[in-house]
This record gives structure tokens, C-alpha cells and sequence, in this order.
């Protein structure tokens, strides 16, 4: 797919974008990767890991700026589009800025990934555009749903074409729970929000896995969902100590008791494969066309994924080996 291309990824100094391009430059042999950000200290901290390699080119640029965009996307094959506002406590106080980047970002990005004939883009979108209740989900979804459409306006089969993967909780990552349970991990207690909270586990591996697929299958316009085993957010604390206080404090601005990826209204839409969802785009009818569908299974008319109906269960155990494996990235990613 990536041999001897060019890829931009918006956002490319954040958690999935440096893991993306570690793994990617290990799979593949692309042409070229441009890491395209508004934060300078974490392309000047990223750009010394890749200090040696030509292929790997650091542009600081903000997607609400069209005119910055278009100067960089000359010759671009594919782009991963990571660049969002995302926690969702400051979205609440800050809408206006979360809209800007979000949603003015994203279809500042799209229009010159069109005007640039780039071959494909895909957005990374999250549960929280799913039903959402907080405004970082309503942006995420009104990005998603300008990806979507924006197959639209031609069919043919040298249009860019556009498709999305969403996903929930990146185990370890940055700003995710378990290197903040890590931190008070010598306090006398652990904050919990709330003790029915359950989230969606994967990790980044899996993440940018989902990507490649979705960049491999895309028609366009599809939502791509990857199964995953869930975990309740008691069990998560168990992991980090089984010994210290665990303390509910109530839920934050804007949070959700549990992750949903496919609502019951979506599964008019939705297939199922081997290790994945695929929602597809109803406009149009695609959701009936074979091109689209593969050898997907439709799923039943009341169906729904969410983090606790799921039938996967991460246990602690299991939990715990991670983070074991894995201490020495929790937090950095």
C-alpha cells in the first residue's frame, strides 16, 4: 500500500502518530512522511529519534490554516488525519476552539486533499462521536459525518476517496487513565468517577493496525470498527494496586458511565468480519453494494457495541501483564 509514497499525518507528534510512523517505517518503504503539527517542542524532541532518516520531514502547521495546508499536500499519496482538539473536561469551557480544529480543521483538510488529488484519506474519529453527549464527540461527529459525504461529490475512481476507524481508550497512552492511576499510585487513595464506568481496551499496535486495514479495504466513506475486549474501571485500579483506597468522586463534565461505537440505529448500516465492524455510508446506497459489503455479515436490526454489552473481557491479570511488559512507554505515547 505505502511503498514508495508519500503520507502526511495531521497531528503527527500525538500518541498515535508517533507510534504510526515507528510502525509503518518498519512494515513499509515509504517515499516520504511529513509529520505535520502545531507543536514545535514535540517535533523537536520527535526529530531527534529520526535525526537519521531522510524520509521523515517535520512541518509545524495548524489545520485551520488552509492556505498552510495547501502548501505542504503537493504530491501527497495518503493522509492520516490525527489532529483534533480532544479532552473532553476543556472542550466543555472551550467550544469554540474545539469547533475550529475539529470541524473548520477538518474540512479545511479535505478540500485541499481534493484539490491535491491525494489517493486516500483516513480520519481517526473516537466512540464519543457515537451518540455523543459532550462537544468534543458532537465535533468528532460532525467531522465524521464531512468525511463521509465528502465521497460524495465524486463517485469516480480517481477521486480521493475518504473513510474513518474509530476506537476507544488507548491502554497507556497519554492522558488516559492507567499512567494517572500509575502516578497516584503512592497516594493514599485512587480517584474513580464512577464504579459502573467501563471502557473499550486496545492498544496502539492495534490502532494503527486498523488504519492500515481501513487504508487497504476503503471504498470510501466507511467507519471502521475493531473488536475489543472491555474492562470496568474498578478492574483497571485493580491492576495498577489491589491494596490502595479506591475512592468514587463523580463523573466529569461531559463524560459517558460507557464507550459506545455502534449505536442500534447504525446497525441498519452495519457488517460484521473477522475482528472488525464496517458501518457503511447510507447515502448513496453503498450500505447495499456489494463493492462495500465484501464478504461482511449483516449485523441484527437491534444490534449495538458498546464497552459493557460487549462479550470480550480483558481481566485484570491480564491487565496487569501489560503494564508489566510495558512500563517503560506507559505515558510517553
Amino acid at each position: 500500500m505505502f511503498e514508495n509514497s508519500t503520507l502526511l499525518v495531521t497531528g503527527g507528534t500525538g500518541s498515535f502518530g508517533q507510534r504510526f510512523i515507528d510502525l509503518t517505517l518498519r512494515k513499509y518503504q515509504p517515499k516520504k512522511i511529513i509529520i505535520y503539527s502545531r507543536d514545535e517542542m514535540k517535533q523537536w524532541e520527535m526529530a531527534k529519534h529520526y535525526e537519521s532518516d531522510s524520509r521523515i520531514s517535520f512541518v509545524i502547521g495548524d489545520i485551520r490554516d488552509r492556505s498552510r495546508l495547501d502548501s505542504i499536500m503537493t504530491d501527497v499519496d495518503y493522509v492520516i488525519h490525527a489532529a483534533a482538539t480532544k479532552i473532553v473536561p476543556l472542550a466543555e469551557y472551550n467550544p469554540d476552539e474545539c469547533v475550529k480544529t475539529n470541524i473548520n480543521g477538518t474540512t479545511n483538510l479535505i478540500d485541499i486533499c481534493k484539490k491535491h488529488n491525494v489517493k486516500k484519506v483516513v480520519a481517526l474519529s473516537t466512540d464519543k462521536a457515537c451518540n455523543p453527549v459532550n462537544l468534543y464527540g458532537a465535533t468528532k461527529l460532525a467531522a465524521d459525518k464531512l468525511f463521509i459525504a465528502a465521497n460524495s461529490y465524486d463517485l469516480s475512481v480517481d477521486a480521493t476517496k475518504f473513510s474513518i476507524v474509530r476506537y476507544g481508550n488507548v491502554i497507556g497512552s497519554r492522558g488516559s487513565v492507567i499512567p494517572f492511576f500509575l502516578s497516584k499510585k503512592e497516594s493514599s487513595f485512587l480517584p474513580i468517577t464512577d464504579n459502573r464506568m467501563t471502557r473499550f481496551m486496545i492498544t496502539l499496535e492495534e490502532a494503527v493496525e486498523l488504519v492500515w486495514q481501513a487504508f487497504d479495504d476503503m471504498c470510501g466513506g466507511e467507519i471502521y470498527v475493531k473488536k475489543i475486549p472491555s474492562m470496568n474501571i474498578i478492574d483497571i485500579a485493580k491492576a495498577v494496586s489491589k491494596t490502595i483506597e479506591l475512592r468514587e468522586i463523580g463523573i466529569r463534565p461531559g463524560e459517558k458511565i460507557h464507550e459506545q461505537m455502534i449505536t442500534t440505529e447504525d446497525s441498519s448500516f452495519t457488517y460484521e468480519y473477522k475482528g472488525y465492524f464496517k458501518i457503511l455510508p447510507a447515502i448513496h446506497n453503498c450500505f447495499e453494494n456489494i463493492e462495500w459489503i465484501g464478504n461482511g455479515k449483516k449485523v441484527k436490526s437491534n444490534f449495538s457495541y458498546t464497552s459493557d454489552n460487549n462479550t470480550d473481557w480483558m481481566s485484570i491479570e491480564q491487565l496487569e501483564n501489560w503494564i508489566n511488559i510495558n512500563k517503560s512507554i506507559i505515558g510517553k505515547f
